[in-house]
């Protein structure tokens, strides 16, 4: 139970609050470009009852468009795939709640299998579902605003993120190379511990797997950098049996570290302070 409502707690933004503000501006205005052009084209009572899903997919578009359910492919694929089981559903089963639920079931499997999982696509399926005297009577029309509502949004997220500093789309990025500072025989992960762990997972993750891999590598990489730097010499000293002098040679460091149990020796002045210490690292 405690960890139950401990899961309620929000976790901490690593965001700033001026990428708040950037997000919400472009969110708003993206909304407002695709609102006007459908409601031109095809009337206010069309562009109400699309206005929802166009809504959520700007808060991922301009929000969090870094993630895998941001993606061009993602928004055009998944409003057109949404569109079509919506009115397949319609034809077999009416303007119910049951071809709203099969709707939105379909839909969610197809864009899996076509590897455009977008949220906000399955509210467009129940948008043409409920709609039964706007949307449903268009039939194959209704792919006309449909459409026009992903690709301004769309065309808005390219325009905005990039003049903002902010890279959209995200591209495949081709297989990271392991960080220079890395040994070559470190301990860490390579592609294929990635790829073997996102498949025991086997659940939805919303970051691509590059940015993943990126991310991971850059946590390894500053892990070591304070491993080799961020030293407390007191506490080494306390636990080292040994220590070298000033008088010492390297190969005496070399010999006593390799009959030493730790991996590390303090050197020290003639005062016994320490001015130094040699580390073996792996």
């Amino acid at each position: 139970m405690k960890n139950l409502l401990r899961s309620f707690i929000p976790h901490s933004s690593n965001t700033h609050p001026a990428e708040w503000w950037r997000a919400a501006i472009g969110a708003c205005l993206g909304i407002f470009v695709s609102a006007v052009f459908c409601r031109e084209l095809y009337g206010i009572d069309i562009t109400l009852h699309l206005l929802g899903p166009v809504g959520a997919s700007a808060v991922l578009l301009f929000a969090v468009s870094t993630g895998a359910l941001a993606q061009p492919w993602s928004i055009l694929g998944s409003y057109l795939i949404a569109a079509l089981v919506a009115l397949l559903s319609i034809r077999l089963l009416g303007n119910t709640i049951n071809a709203a639920s099969l709707a939105v079931c379909s839909s969610i499997l197809l864009m899996c299998v076509f590897r455009c999982l977008h949220p906000p696509a399955a509210a467009v399926a129940i948008c043409i579902v409920t709609s039964k005297n706007e949307l449903s009577p268009m039939g194959l029309h209704v792919l006309g605003p449909v459409m026009l509502n992903a690709v301004c949004l769309l065309a808005g997220a390219l325009i905005y993120n990039n003049l903002t500093r902010v890279r959209y789309p995200k591209a495949q990025a081709r297989e990271l190379p392991v960080p220079e500072q890395v040994p070559l025989n470190s301990d860490g992960f390579n592609a294929e511990d990635l790829d073997k762990a996102l498949a025991e997972m086997g659940e939805f993750v919303d970051v691509s797997r590059e940015d993943l891999e990126e991310i991971l590598h850059k946590t390894e990489e500053h892990a070591l950098r304070r491993n080799r730097s961020d030293i407390d010499a007191a506490r080494l000293v306390s636990r080292s049996t040994q220590s070298l002098s000033l008088e010492h040679s390297m190969a005496d460091a070399m010999k006593m570290l390799a009959g030493n149990d730790s991996k590390y020796l303090p050197v020290l002045d003639e005062d016994k302070k320490v001015v130094g210490i040699i580390t073996l690292v792996k």
